[in-house]
């Protein structure tokens, strides 16, 4: 893994951001379909190092930011993110190594970005907390898996490709994200607060400067 040595770099994005009141998400539905083996397509990261580049969108209650942006990875679990405000209004980076979401600029930035787990489903890796109770169904060539319980992590794949990750608590949905081939849709769903990547290009990298893992 990438060495994490302590620097801390500022973040500037416009405006405050929104705080809503929270609510109850929906409730989450049973699995149906045919019932499967527990035994789940490898999601991981692709091989080597990586460079996807992006568009990215977030609202908050009234607040909307937008910008490009700048995913480096280097498997099998390590990522840095930059973002960057249209405008030159400023921009901000997370770095996501294993389970460990660091973010330099405070918890205005970390609002902005997905747990560990939904994050790395953005990059097509499934890496939820390891549990002993996973139930799996496949449905129309889908197949859907609940791992844990409360909270329960629900992984849809299309194929070997990971379509959804959904954050189940109490029975209601909490936070999901999807990925489409072209679109990535994260969404809080009692704060209503969402991130929105698209446009991605992905091309792989030789070699990235070691100081892009500080922070």
């Amino acid at each position: 893994m990438p060495k994490t040595s302590p620097v801390v770099r500022p973040i500037a994005l416009a405006g405050a951001l929104a705080l809503l009141v929270a609510g109850c998400g929906p409730r989450a539905r049973p699995l149906v379909g045919a019932p499967a083996p527990a035994v789940l397509p490898r999601a991981e990261l692709p091989a080597g190092r990586q460079r996807y580049d992006f568009r990215w969108e977030y609202e908050d209650g009234d607040l909307l930011v937008r910008g490009d942006g700048v995913a480096r990875t280097a498997a099998p679990d390590s990522v840095r993110l930059d973002f960057f405000l249209d405008g030159g209004m400023g921009g901000g980076y997370a770095l996501l190594l294993g389970q460990e979401l660091i973010v330099p600029g405070g918890d205005q930035v970390r609002r902005l970005l997905p747990p560990p787990p939904l994050l790395w489903a953005s990059l097509g890796r499934l890496a939820v907390p390891p549990a002993s109770d996973t139930i799996a169904r496949v449905d129309a060539g889908t197949l859907r898996a609940d791992i844990g319980r409360d909270p329960t992590w629900r992984a849809s794949f299309d194929g070997q490709r990971l379509a959804r990750l959904e954050r189940i608590v109490d029975g209601r949905v909490a936070e999901w994200l999807v990925r489409d081939p072209d679109r990535v849709r994260y969404l809080h769903t009692t704060s209503r607060r969402a991130l929105t990547l698209t446009k991605l290009r992905v091309q792989p990298a030789a070699e990235f400067d070691a100081t892009i893992w500080d922070h």
